[in-house]
């Protein structure tokens, strides 16, 4: 069944991926990004592919900017059936480097925005007693990483801002919630990481420095010769899945690699609904 799918963070990478591969379904697509000055590698894609999307100008930190947004898509379709928060920001630095407006900054991308475009399209799902808010997490949603603590902290409270409305919301109301939980993606956000240390004053000479170094050292490692990375193209394809599905997961990992490496937390309960109905059970019986 064709559905209206709005998804955030279409510029580059996972969410071009996403779009494509939305509209090769059938499905109506809004693909939208913060600047459109930046939306080529996203109309070659789909030119390549043979689609046609509808392409918006969306910036998560901006409220104002979201409400457009979907006021437009309400207005054009009448509805929305899906939204795919797949905007963020990686962020590379130990706390004791990290500055208070890096740390907002983090927080704001990564968490703020999934609860602002959520925020922005709830009540519409509810009054239908329908929707679906996918949002891509990452499995430093679920294990804290090296000098990936402020990142992994806006990643942990998607989760659990996603699982405690799945709690209630979906019960009630009919929407489902997903966290899409990806380990490495080989696209253009570790090169943008990177720079972003550069930018945000590179690798410090201090006693962090030595550890830093193993830890790029490894990742570039890892990126040359291990199963961890996916390609953006993979992941997509596991949120098509959850969004044809009638009883999507409320999270799913999306490779082995990250269902062992996630193993220790997620293997009594995969697709986190036990743990749903032990709280429904809990609070709400």
């Amino acid at each position: 069944m064709s559905k209206v799918i709005l998804i955030t963070g279409c510029s580059s990478g996972l969410g071009i991926s996403l779009a494509v591969q939305a509209a090769q379904a059938g499905h109506t697509v809004y693909a939208t990004m913060r600047n459109l000055d930046k939306r080529t590698a996203l109309d070659e894609a789909a030119e390549a592919a043979g689609v046609t999307l509808n392409v918006a100008q969306l910036d998560v930190q901006d409220s104002a900017s979201i409400a457009t947004c979907v006021e437009d898509v309400l207005g054009a379709q009448g509805h929305v059936d899906v939204l795919i928060n797949n905007a963020g920001a990686g962020f590379v630095r130990s706390t004791e480097q990290a500055s208070e407006d890096d740390i907002n900054w983090v927080m704001d991308v990564n968490f703020m925005g999934v609860v602002r475009c959520t925020k922005a399209l709830i009540a519409h799902f509810r009054e239908r007693r329908a929707g679906h808010v996918i949002t891509i997490s990452s499995v430093g949603g679920l294990v804290g990483q090296p000098f990936n603590e402020i990142y992994c902290a806006a990643k942990f409270a998607v989760e659990g801002y996603m699982e405690a409305m799945a709690s209630y919301i979906s019960p009630h109301f009919g929407i489902n919630f997903t966290v899409v939980e990806p380990g490495g993606i080989a696209s253009e956000f570790a090169a943008n990481v990177m720079k972003q240390v550069e930018e945000t004053g590179g690798m410090l000479d201090d006693e962090y420095l030595p550890i830093l170094q193993k830890y790029v050292g490894g990742s570039q490692t890892r990126q040359a010769g291990s199963d961890i990375y996916q390609t953006a193209d993979e992941v997509a394809a596991v949120v098509m899945e959850c969004v044809a599905s009638d009883a999507p997961p409320i999270r799913t990992r999306t490779s082995k690699w990250g269902e062992a490496f996630c193993a220790l937390k997620t293997d009594l309960d995969p697709d986190g609904k036990k743990l749903q109905q032990q709280v429904v059970d809990t609070f709400l019986s």
